[in-house]
Protein backbone atom coordinates (compact mmCIF):
# COMPACT_ATOMS: atom_id res chain seq x y z
CA UNK A 1 0.00 0.00 0.00
CA UNK A 2 1.81 3.39 -0.96
CA UNK A 3 1.97 5.90 1.69
CA UNK A 4 -0.66 8.92 1.94
CA UNK A 5 0.04 11.97 0.62
CA UNK A 6 -1.33 13.08 3.36
CA UNK A 7 0.88 11.98 6.64
CA UNK A 8 3.18 15.00 6.22
CA UNK A 9 0.94 17.72 6.16
CA UNK A 10 4.07 20.01 5.70
CA UNK A 11 4.26 18.56 2.27
CA UNK A 12 0.98 18.53 0.44
CA UNK A 13 0.85 16.96 -2.60
CA UNK A 14 0.51 18.72 -5.68
CA UNK A 15 -3.02 19.16 -7.79
CA UNK A 16 -2.24 18.05 -11.14
CA UNK A 17 -5.38 19.70 -11.56
CA UNK A 18 -5.06 22.92 -10.42
CA UNK A 19 -1.32 22.52 -12.33
CA UNK A 20 -3.32 22.11 -15.82
CA UNK A 21 -5.60 24.95 -15.26
CA UNK A 22 -2.74 27.40 -14.05
CA UNK A 23 -0.55 26.42 -16.94
CA UNK A 24 -1.93 24.80 -19.88
CA UNK A 25 -3.72 27.17 -22.58
CA UNK A 26 -4.13 28.03 -26.26
CA UNK A 27 -0.91 28.32 -27.78
CA UNK A 28 0.81 28.01 -24.97
CA UNK A 29 4.02 25.80 -24.69
CA UNK A 30 2.42 23.32 -21.97
CA UNK A 31 0.56 20.83 -23.41
CA UNK A 32 -0.61 19.06 -20.38
CA UNK A 33 1.13 17.92 -16.69
CA UNK A 34 0.80 14.69 -15.35
CA UNK A 35 1.66 14.24 -11.34
CA UNK A 36 1.93 10.90 -10.49
CA UNK A 37 2.77 9.10 -6.87
CA UNK A 38 5.96 8.06 -7.74
CA UNK A 39 8.43 7.05 -10.92
CA UNK A 40 11.37 4.82 -11.57
CA UNK A 41 12.65 8.09 -13.61
CA UNK A 42 10.39 11.05 -14.57
CA UNK A 43 13.21 11.29 -17.76
CA UNK A 44 12.80 7.72 -18.76
CA UNK A 45 9.41 7.52 -18.31
CA UNK A 46 8.87 10.51 -20.27
CA UNK A 47 11.00 9.56 -23.52
CA UNK A 48 8.82 6.37 -23.71
CA UNK A 49 6.24 8.71 -24.12
CA UNK A 50 8.13 10.73 -26.60
CA UNK A 51 8.81 7.56 -28.50
CA UNK A 52 5.13 7.16 -29.29
CA UNK A 53 4.17 10.71 -30.14
CA UNK A 54 4.02 12.14 -27.38
CA UNK A 55 3.35 16.17 -27.81
CA UNK A 56 5.85 18.63 -27.32
CA UNK A 57 5.35 20.81 -23.65
CA UNK A 58 4.12 17.21 -21.72
CA UNK A 59 5.31 17.71 -18.42
CA UNK A 60 5.57 14.52 -15.86
CA UNK A 61 5.88 15.38 -12.20
CA UNK A 62 6.30 12.22 -9.63
CA UNK A 63 6.16 12.86 -5.51
CA UNK A 64 9.02 10.36 -5.20
CA UNK A 65 11.21 9.21 -7.62
CA UNK A 66 12.62 5.86 -7.32
CA UNK A 67 15.39 5.84 -9.93
CA UNK A 68 15.87 9.41 -10.10
CA UNK A 69 19.47 9.77 -12.78
CA UNK A 70 21.64 12.72 -12.43
CA UNK A 71 24.61 13.17 -14.47
CA UNK A 72 27.21 10.49 -15.15
CA UNK A 73 25.13 7.95 -13.57
CA UNK A 74 24.70 9.59 -10.13
CA UNK A 75 21.47 9.08 -8.11
CA UNK A 76 19.50 11.39 -7.22
CA UNK A 77 16.62 10.28 -4.61
CA UNK A 78 14.43 12.37 -1.78
CA UNK A 79 11.57 11.37 0.92
CA UNK A 80 8.23 12.04 -0.81
CA UNK A 81 7.25 15.61 -1.55
CA UNK A 82 9.68 17.13 -0.16
CA UNK A 83 11.22 18.25 -3.75
CA UNK A 84 10.00 19.07 -6.89
CA UNK A 85 11.13 15.92 -9.58
CA UNK A 86 10.13 16.72 -12.92
CA UNK A 87 11.10 16.37 -16.35
CA UNK A 88 9.47 18.42 -19.59
CA UNK A 89 9.38 16.95 -23.20
CA UNK A 90 10.53 19.38 -25.58
CA UNK A 91 10.85 19.27 -29.68
CA UNK A 92 13.11 21.97 -30.74
CA UNK A 93 13.16 23.55 -34.02
CA UNK A 94 16.67 24.80 -33.92
CA UNK A 95 19.84 23.41 -35.56
CA UNK A 96 21.38 20.25 -33.50
CA UNK A 97 24.53 21.76 -32.54
CA UNK A 98 22.56 24.86 -30.41
CA UNK A 99 20.45 22.56 -29.03
CA UNK A 100 23.47 22.10 -25.97
CA UNK A 101 21.80 25.08 -24.55
CA UNK A 102 19.02 23.33 -23.39
CA UNK A 103 19.89 22.16 -19.77
CA UNK A 104 21.75 25.72 -19.43
CA UNK A 105 18.30 27.64 -20.26
CA UNK A 106 16.48 25.36 -18.04
CA UNK A 107 19.31 26.63 -15.42
CA UNK A 108 18.60 29.69 -15.82
CA UNK A 109 14.96 30.06 -16.03
CA UNK A 110 14.60 27.99 -12.66
CA UNK A 111 17.40 29.78 -10.97
CA UNK A 112 15.28 32.87 -11.58
CA UNK A 113 11.85 31.28 -10.51
CA UNK A 114 13.40 29.96 -7.26
CA UNK A 115 14.99 33.51 -6.68
CA UNK A 116 11.96 35.40 -7.23
CA UNK A 117 9.43 32.72 -5.29
CA UNK A 118 11.40 31.77 -2.29
CA UNK A 119 14.14 34.81 -2.18
CA UNK A 120 17.10 32.24 -2.00
CA UNK A 121 20.41 33.30 -4.07
CA UNK A 122 21.07 30.85 -6.23
CA UNK A 123 24.05 30.74 -8.96
CA UNK A 124 24.64 28.43 -11.74
CA UNK A 125 27.65 26.00 -11.67
CA UNK A 126 28.33 24.54 -15.52
CA UNK A 127 26.72 22.85 -17.07
CA UNK A 128 23.64 21.54 -14.98
CA UNK A 129 23.40 22.43 -11.22
CA UNK A 130 21.85 25.40 -8.77
CA UNK A 131 23.68 26.39 -6.41
CA UNK A 132 23.72 28.36 -3.14
CA UNK A 133 27.07 29.55 -2.27
CA UNK A 134 28.58 25.68 -2.92
CA UNK A 135 26.60 23.59 -2.17
CA UNK A 136 24.33 21.75 -4.48
CA UNK A 137 20.35 22.86 -4.60
CA UNK A 138 19.02 21.25 -7.57
CA UNK A 139 20.48 19.04 -10.56
CA UNK A 140 19.51 18.85 -14.22
CA UNK A 141 20.01 16.15 -16.93
CA UNK A 142 18.68 16.66 -20.69
CA UNK A 143 18.61 13.49 -22.98
CA UNK A 144 17.69 13.05 -26.29
CA UNK A 145 15.77 11.12 -27.44
CA UNK A 146 14.66 9.48 -31.14
CA UNK A 147 12.60 11.47 -33.12
CA UNK A 148 14.43 14.65 -32.55
CA UNK A 149 12.73 15.18 -29.16
CA UNK A 150 15.00 16.40 -26.07
CA UNK A 151 13.52 15.41 -22.36
CA UNK A 152 14.76 17.37 -19.63
CA UNK A 153 14.62 16.82 -16.00
CA UNK A 154 15.01 18.77 -12.63
CA UNK A 155 15.57 17.51 -9.41
CA UNK A 156 14.97 20.65 -6.83
CA UNK A 157 15.55 20.38 -2.90
CA UNK A 158 12.99 22.57 -1.18
CA UNK A 159 11.88 21.20 2.21
CA UNK A 160 14.42 18.44 2.96
CA UNK A 161 16.18 19.08 6.36
CA UNK A 162 19.69 18.38 7.18
CA UNK A 163 19.12 14.58 7.99
CA UNK A 164 17.47 13.94 5.10
CA UNK A 165 20.25 15.46 2.19
CA UNK A 166 21.65 12.60 0.05
CA UNK A 167 25.11 14.16 0.50
CA UNK A 168 26.95 16.86 2.77
CA UNK A 169 27.66 19.03 -0.01
CA UNK A 170 23.67 19.40 -0.94
CA UNK A 171 21.05 22.02 0.74
CA UNK A 172 17.58 22.79 0.25
CA UNK A 173 15.06 26.01 0.28
CA UNK A 174 14.06 25.13 3.89
CA UNK A 175 17.32 25.13 4.91
CA UNK A 176 18.26 27.81 3.72
CA UNK A 177 15.84 29.94 4.79
CA UNK A 178 16.32 28.69 7.87
CA UNK A 179 19.94 29.52 8.17
CA UNK A 180 18.93 32.94 6.56
CA UNK A 181 16.68 33.33 9.96
CA UNK A 182 18.84 32.20 12.06
CA UNK A 183 21.13 35.42 10.84
CA UNK A 184 18.46 37.20 10.81
CA UNK A 185 17.61 36.90 14.33
CA UNK A 186 21.47 37.32 15.63
CA UNK A 187 20.96 40.18 14.29
CA UNK A 188 18.15 41.50 15.74
CA UNK A 189 19.48 40.29 19.14
CA UNK A 190 22.70 42.60 18.39
CA UNK A 191 20.44 45.42 17.72
CA UNK A 192 18.01 45.40 20.47
CA UNK A 193 19.24 47.41 22.82
CA UNK A 194 19.80 50.37 19.96
CA UNK A 195 16.58 49.66 18.10
CA UNK A 196 13.68 47.53 19.34
CA UNK A 197 12.93 45.21 16.45
CA UNK A 198 9.32 44.89 14.91
CA UNK A 199 7.68 41.55 14.35
CA UNK A 200 4.81 40.35 12.91
CA UNK A 201 3.74 38.28 9.70
CA UNK A 202 5.80 38.90 6.43
CA UNK A 203 8.61 39.94 8.59
CA UNK A 204 12.45 38.75 7.14
CA UNK A 205 12.67 34.91 8.54
CA UNK A 206 9.40 34.46 9.67
CA UNK A 207 8.00 31.77 9.88
CA UNK A 208 5.55 32.76 6.91
CA UNK A 209 8.27 33.23 5.19
CA UNK A 210 9.74 30.11 5.26
CA UNK A 211 6.21 28.22 4.42
CA UNK A 212 5.77 30.79 1.59
CA UNK A 213 9.04 29.26 -0.07
CA UNK A 214 9.14 25.88 0.65
CA UNK A 215 5.46 25.71 -1.29
CA UNK A 216 5.83 23.05 -4.05
CA UNK A 217 3.20 24.53 -5.95
CA UNK A 218 3.44 28.40 -7.10
CA UNK A 219 7.58 27.14 -7.30
CA UNK A 220 6.67 24.64 -10.31
CA UNK A 221 4.45 27.29 -11.77
CA UNK A 222 7.13 29.89 -11.51
CA UNK A 223 9.92 27.55 -12.76
CA UNK A 224 7.62 26.13 -15.86
CA UNK A 225 6.64 29.82 -16.89
CA UNK A 226 9.95 30.69 -16.79
CA UNK A 227 11.36 27.81 -19.19
CA UNK A 228 8.31 28.98 -21.14
CA UNK A 229 9.37 32.09 -21.56
CA UNK A 230 13.51 31.30 -22.37
CA UNK A 231 12.34 28.38 -24.82
CA UNK A 232 9.94 30.86 -26.68
CA UNK A 233 12.75 33.61 -27.12
CA UNK A 234 15.41 31.12 -28.06
CA UNK A 235 13.64 28.97 -30.20
CA UNK A 236 12.38 32.22 -32.13
CA UNK A 237 15.84 33.47 -32.66
CA UNK A 238 16.57 30.16 -34.11
CA UNK A 239 18.77 29.03 -31.38
CA UNK A 240 21.17 31.85 -31.27
CA UNK A 241 22.13 32.54 -27.11
CA UNK A 242 23.45 35.94 -28.10
CA UNK A 243 20.07 37.01 -29.73
CA UNK A 244 17.95 35.94 -27.72
CA UNK A 245 20.13 37.07 -24.57
CA UNK A 246 20.60 33.66 -23.04
CA UNK A 247 23.77 33.51 -23.34
CA UNK A 248 23.91 37.05 -21.29
CA UNK A 249 22.18 35.90 -18.73
CA UNK A 250 23.39 33.11 -18.10
CA UNK A 251 26.74 34.58 -17.77
CA UNK A 252 24.89 37.06 -15.22
CA UNK A 253 23.91 33.89 -12.92
CA UNK A 254 27.21 31.62 -13.23
CA UNK A 255 28.69 31.03 -10.04
CA UNK A 256 31.57 28.97 -12.35
CA UNK A 257 32.61 31.53 -14.56
CA UNK A 258 35.69 33.96 -13.15
CA UNK A 259 36.81 30.68 -11.12
CA UNK A 260 39.82 28.38 -10.85
CA UNK A 261 38.61 24.93 -12.01
CA UNK A 262 39.17 21.72 -12.46
CA UNK A 263 37.83 19.97 -14.99
CA UNK A 264 37.83 16.01 -14.99
CA UNK A 265 37.50 15.22 -18.65
CA UNK A 266 36.49 11.73 -20.27
CA UNK A 267 39.80 9.24 -20.15
CA UNK A 268 40.72 10.39 -16.86
CA UNK A 269 42.37 13.08 -17.76
CA UNK A 270 41.98 16.57 -15.65
CA UNK A 271 42.24 20.33 -17.32
CA UNK A 272 42.76 22.89 -14.34
CA UNK A 273 42.35 26.84 -15.12
CA UNK A 274 40.26 29.56 -14.57
CA UNK A 275 36.55 29.32 -16.53
CA UNK A 276 36.44 32.96 -18.42
CA UNK A 277 32.44 32.14 -20.15
CA UNK A 278 30.18 29.86 -22.48
CA UNK A 279 30.56 29.93 -25.76
CA UNK A 280 27.77 30.71 -28.34
CA UNK A 281 27.13 27.07 -28.32
CA UNK A 282 27.43 26.79 -24.29
CA UNK A 283 30.55 24.92 -24.14
CA UNK A 284 32.66 26.11 -21.53
CA UNK A 285 36.10 27.76 -22.04
CA UNK A 286 38.86 27.40 -19.79
CA UNK A 287 42.76 28.36 -19.68
CA UNK A 288 41.98 28.62 -23.76
CA UNK A 289 40.41 25.33 -24.04
CA UNK A 290 36.85 24.96 -25.03
CA UNK A 291 34.88 21.97 -23.40
CA UNK A 292 31.51 20.34 -24.64
CA UNK A 293 31.31 18.02 -21.54
CA UNK A 294 33.24 17.09 -18.17
CA UNK A 295 32.98 17.25 -14.36
CA UNK A 296 33.69 20.74 -13.00
CA UNK A 297 34.99 21.29 -9.50
CA UNK A 298 35.36 24.92 -8.14
CA UNK A 299 38.43 25.19 -6.54
CA UNK A 300 38.20 27.28 -2.95
CA UNK A 301 40.91 29.49 -3.03
CA UNK A 302 43.87 29.43 -0.94
CA UNK A 303 43.97 30.89 2.91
Amino acid sequence: MSESPFTDLDRPPLSEAALNRALVRPGGLWSGVTVVDRAGSTNADLAERAKSGEREGAVLIAETQLAGRGRLGRVWNAPPRSGLTFSVLLRPDVPQLRQGWLPLLFGVAAASAVRRVAGVDVRLKWPNDLLVGERKLAGILAERVETGAVVVGMGLNVSLRADELPVGTATSIAIELGDRAKSDSAKSDRAEHEEPAEGGEGQPGSMDERAHGTDRDPLIRAILREIESHYRDWQSAGGDADACGLRAAYQASSATIGREVRVELPGDRILTGTATGVDAEGHLQVGGRTLSAGDVVHVRPAS
